[in-house]
């Protein structure tokens, strides 16, 4: 009796895998197997041609967002970086004109204390004051240079300065001066200094200090300058690498999945050519 029923349970099986025509609903399983191996493989091919994790926004959305402030974060630090080193040329430039106006001034002192000797006649004395005008002429000049049009110096009465952002938010500043170089060096160059008896010993030593503590004040700036600069470049690399791990592809992943999509994609369209010709057996019954 127990052999019966099953025999029976066998015969229901077997009715159930009917052969018809209308429906074939293993080969619908098996074409949405394969597109969805082929939309796959198509997603690693994206990722791999373009070596980018995220192709569309779909990809990921979220990281996305996140990957689009980072690399605004970024392009904003080397702009601040760009502009730092901006700062640094013109300091250099400032130190540059410092520099050079240091030399006239020694030059000058020289020539005050070689006009003091009781051995040079009055044309010698008269070559001496014939190069101390050229010189303050030259120290004028010094004053009025200009970095981009820019003023290296400030002609106002007060001491000014350039604000130079030391972070992506455009904060952190620090003050470049621009000294007032032709006020610094007035005993010199000053109407009341016509020739070379006029400006004592005294007040070119007093003005080449001022120099020297305008060049200090430069060199400080400028030092200061490099670390931010080189803080910027460290807090770039690591926006860079943050960014990196949310939208770059890793090919050596990626080339995994690809093979395996690859695969999948192959065994499907094989599947899907025995699904439709198991169509082919209602044919033959016809026949």
């Amino acid at each position: 009796m127990a052999r019966r029923d099953t025999d029976v349970a066998n015969i229901n099986k077997e009715v159930k895998m009917s052969v018809v025509i209308n429906s074939n609903s293993a080969a619908t399983v098996a074409n949405n197997n394969l597109s969805r191996s082929n939309n796959m493989l198509q997603n690693s091919l994206n990722r791999l041609s373009s070596g980018m994790k995220i192709v569309n926004p779909s990809d990921d959305a979220g990281g996305l967002a996140v990957s689009m402030k980072l690399t605004a974060t970024i392009n904003r630090t080397a702009a601040v970086n760009t502009n730092i080193a901006n700062a640094q040329s013109f300091l250099q430039t400032q130190d540059g004109a410092y520099e050079t106006a240091s030399k006239v001034l020694d030059r000058i002192s020289e020539l005050k204390i070689l006009s003091q000797d009781v051995t040079k006649n009055d044309t010698d004395i008269a070559n001496y004051n014939t190069e101390f005008l050229e010189l303050q002429d030259q120290l004028e000049k010094i004053s009025e240079e200009k970095f981009n049009d820019v003023s290296l110096f400030t002609s106002a009465a007060t001491v000014t300065t350039l604000g130079v952002a030391t972070n992506e938010a455009g904060e952190g500043d620090v003050n470049i001066t621009q000294g007032n170089l032709a006020e610094e060096l007035d005993d010199v160059i000053g109407t009341a200094a016509t020739s070379l008896d006029d400006p004592t010993i005294d007040q070119i030593t007093t003005a080449i200090e001022d120099l020297a503590t305008l060049r200090a004040t430069n060199g400080a700036q400028s030092n200061r300058l490099t670390f931010a600069s080189e803080m910027l470049t460290t807090n770039g690399e690591n926006l860079e690498a943050a960014n990196s791990r949310i939208i770059d592809v890793d090919v050596a992943q990626e080339s995994t999945k690809l093979a395996r999509y690859n695969v999948l994609v192959q065994a499907g369209a094989s599947m899907l050519t025995q699904a439709n010709s198991s169509s082919q057996v209602a044919l033959q019954l016809l026949g």
